[in-house]
């Protein structure tokens, strides 16, 4: 394969609309910039097979040496195979089975995470807070149960949409990722009043800010929707050293959640359905780093002789 050119090539306004849908604003910008390189470099990308995905990836990693952007850039490339799928161009998806080997710091520190009470513990935080309004103060709690309760992805939390709660049922429906498997989660009780009431009463006073409809769940106090970078936002902010030195983010609240199911003994396989984890290597790292955890207690307290 040639060199990669910078030109972008035109890309089908059907893919652009398909990414926007699926993925938070940014990260279908970045998918479509990455696919529009895919594109210009192999002209017959829509017919090709594992192998030729392959050759791709490797005139790749001699551009890029950041194992963090050569991932993204398949994602993208999956994310691109995914719409032909979907749109009936291709019976198959030949990147899906494609890892890459390069090294990427995945360790999950268990000292760093947070217990069932400490998490319990920022809804009390939460609550003695100042807010411009008793609106949006509502609404982040119903962030604050989703992180702690469901352990979504802020992308995930970005992407709901009000047909996504079934109140009647006392579920909630989680669209599939690249990175996690569409499922339906059961709300806590507490849940479905704090939703009815955000469903009735504060969401239609945010959605009057701005004259634009939406079906979005989580909407901005512009009215508009609410972005995983201003989700993102309220954890970092609100509960700032609030346990240091360790950091709370959504990512480890979500972490956090995972690793207390499976101290509590849940199975491993249940575990990894209720996290959407496509593999269950994923969830199993939670385990091996728990067992690495105990091991290191066990050698500080009867170190061998």
């Amino acid at each position: 394969m040639n060199n990669l050119p910078n030109e972008e090539f035109s890309v089908d306004t059907i893919l652009n609309s398909y990414l926007k849908k699926c993925y938070s604003p940014r990260t279908a910008m970045c998918y479509l910039s990455d696919i529009n390189i895919y594109l210009s470099s192999f002209p017959n990308a829509e017919t090709a097979q594992n192998k030729d995905i392959m050759n791709c990836l490797t005139a790749i990693r001699k551009r890029y040496t950041n194992p963090k952007t050569l991932t993204k850039f398949l994602s993208s490339i999956k994310a691109y195979y995914q719409f032909l799928t979907e749109t009936g161009k291709r019976n198959d998806n030949p990147a899906q089975s494609i890892y890459l080997k390069d090294k990427l710091n995945t360790a999950i520190q268990l000292q760093d995470l947070f217990t069932s009470e400490e998490l319990g513990n920022l809804f009390t935080v939460h609550q003695t807070k100042n807010y411009l309004s008793d609106s949006l103060k509502q609404r982040d709690e119903v962030i604050l149960t989703l992180l702690i309760y469901q352990a979504l992805q802020i992308s995930e939390l970005e992407s709901l949409n009000i047909e996504d709660i079934n109140l009647k049922e006392g579920t909630i429906n989680i669209k599939q990722t690249l990175r996690t498997n569409q499922r339906t989660l059961t709300l806590k009780p507490q849940q479905i009043l704090l939703f009815q009431f955000y469903i009735n009463e504060i969401r239609p006073s945010l959605s009057k800010q701005n004259p634009t409809s939406t079906n979005s769940f989580l909407l901005s106090q512009s009215g508009i929707k609410h972005d995983k970078a201003e989700i993102s936002r309220l954890i970092t902010t609100s509960f700032q050293g609030l346990y240091q030195p360790r950091k709370l983010s959504a990512q480890t609240i979500r972490q956090s959640v995972i690793m207390n199911l499976l101290k509590d003994a849940h199975d491993v396989r249940v575990v990894q359905v209720f996290a959407g984890h496509k593999n269950p290597n994923t969830t199993e790292r939670y385990n091996q780093a728990n067992m690495e955890e105990l091991r290191t207690a066990i050698l500080s307290f009867h170190p061998f002789s």
